[in-house]
């Protein structure tokens, strides 16, 4: 008797964590929805007949082009300039470390048009350090492809900190502790044993930081402009088709979405994605 109860128990114990939890379930495939429709939107109203003849534009080629490379060597910049200063953040304990830190991460949440607006006004022709870059250089960095590059790492840096000291959090530092008591020093402890174990988190900083830099439109369009071959990218390009010729638009759009889904599938899950 007890062991007969005991089974139904289990079969309704089994039947209960069986059952789908519809008040999860619905909201859920509601929110899946919301994403994933505007993006069928795409597909459903593309152009498709005359889609090989408007990928073969030259204003559309120049302005792929020129996403491609910038949003390349934004993330090369990131990555010069970010994964030291994760390293520092992560593994160095000073005063301000909090309020550095938060610091950091402010490009995720200002509007990247804010975001323009202080890289005008401090890498600008008058700006507090652009005056001095022109004066003594030459350099001028607004509404130029350089400023596309430096608008888009400012709001793309970010993602890449973000990823790499979570990835030194997690690393195991007995690793690294080994090596210094065979005599390693601290660049070779970091080239040869900090560096392959946060790998994975690198690159998929580095995926998400070039995706965000190849879709960035406020801060570009404030710091460097809209001029053709030398700063329209593809989100610019975009919104400058959207306003005259809507069917160019969307193939543009088309363009950013195959590219970013690509990049994402194919990189970002070889070195994050659960086994």
């Amino acid at each position: 008797m007890a062991r007969s109860s005991s089974d139904r128990r289990d079969r309704a114990g089994r039947e209960v964590a069986g059952r789908l939890p519809w008040v999860l379930v619905v909201p859920a495939v509601a929110g899946l929805v919301f994403l994933v429709l505007p993006l069928a939107g795409l597909l459903v109203r593309a152009p498709w007949a005359t889609l090989p003849e408007r990928l073969t534009e030259p204003q559309v080629l120049e302005a792929l082009r020129l996403s491609l490379v910038c949003a390349t060597v934004a993330t090369a910049v990131c990555l010069l300039l970010g994964v030291p200063l994760a390293w520092l953040l992560a593994r160095v304990s000073f005063p301000g470390r909090r309020l550095v830190r938060a610091l950091v991460t402010v490009p995720l949440v200002l509007p990247p048009v804010v975001g323009g607006v202080a890289l005008l006004l401090v890498l600008g022709r008058r700006g507090l350090v652009g005056e001095w870059l022109e004066s003594t250089f030459g350099v001028t960095l607004p509404f130029t492809t350089l400023g596309v590059v430096v608008a888009e790492a400012f709001v793309a840096m970010p993602f890449l900190v973000i990823s790499v000291e979570g990835a030194l959090r997690a690393a195991d530092r007995r690793y690294e502790e080994a090596a210094a008591t065979l005599g390693a020093g601290r660049w070779t402890v970091f080239r040869r044993v900090t560096l392959p174990l946060i790998m994975p988190g690198v690159v998929a900083g580095a995926v998400l930081c070039w995706a965000r830099a190849l879709g960035e439109f406020g801060a570009t369009i404030t710091f460097a402009g809209n001029f053709p071959g030398t700063t329209r990218t593809m989100p610019l390009a975009v919104y400058l088709a959207l306003e005259t010729d809507p069917e160019a638009a969307i193939v543009l759009s088309l363009v950013l979405l195959a590219v970013s889904v690509v990049v994402l599938a194919s990189l970002r899950d070889r070195w994050v994605a659960a086994p």
